[in-house]
């Protein structure tokens, strides 16, 4: 949804604005709010970042982190998850992680809501790409597929059960098949 304004605001100015909830993006300009996450997706993206991290930050190798504000290259979007290498995490003068993140995450995490649409979650992923992101999924639990992004590499599609999807080098220990991430949608 894109709300109405009278004037394009900058990406310095959006950032002034009070968060949202849900929360809102900015994109060529435009504040556009993001859906409501409902039940598949709450469901995928609970279960996920406590599976990533717990493969990548025992060993401080990276951090997953859930509905992320991250803002670069005149853009500011919240990716489901943004998993970002242990020494790109920006931290503050307590030595913890800071507030704002002003670049693209290592590994792009969009699950796609019912009510999203996939043009608009792909150009967020490709943005990423374009800023130094080196892998993007997009999930889509209705139709039990995994969209996998590369930097210039044609897009991949894993709807095979067993399929092992690929990681990001930093978490080539994470071995998830599509089979294993849609049984998180089992009540």
């Amino acid at each position: 949804m894109v709300q109405a304004s009278s004037k394009t605001l900058t990406l310095a100015e959006f950032l002034q604005l009070p968060e949202t909830k849900p929360a809102s993006e900015y994109i060529d300009g435009q504040i556009i709010l993001k859906p409501m996450p409902q039940g598949k997706h709450s469901a995928i993206q609970g279960e996920l970042v406590p599976a990533i991290n717990g493969i990548v930050k025992p060993q401080r190798v990276a951090r997953a982190f859930p509905e992320l504000r991250c803002s670069f290259g005149d853009r500011s979007v919240v990716p489901d998850i943004a998993v970002f290498v242990w020494s790109r995490i920006p931290c503050d003068q307590n030595g913890e992680v800071a507030n704002t993140f002003a670049a693209a995450p290592d590994w792009t995490i969009e699950i796609l809501s019912p009510a999203q649409s996939q043009t608009k979650v792909t150009k967020n992923i490709l943005h990423c790409l374009k800023h130094g992101t080196q892998l993007g999924w997009l999930i889509d639990p209705d139709e039990k597929t995994v969209f996998v992004y590369r930097p210039k590499q044609e897009t991949e599609v894993f709807d095979q059960p067993d399929e092992v999807l690929p990681t990001p080098v930093f978490a080539s220990q994470l071995q998830l098949s599509p089979k294993a991430l849609f049984a998180w949608l089992i009540g």
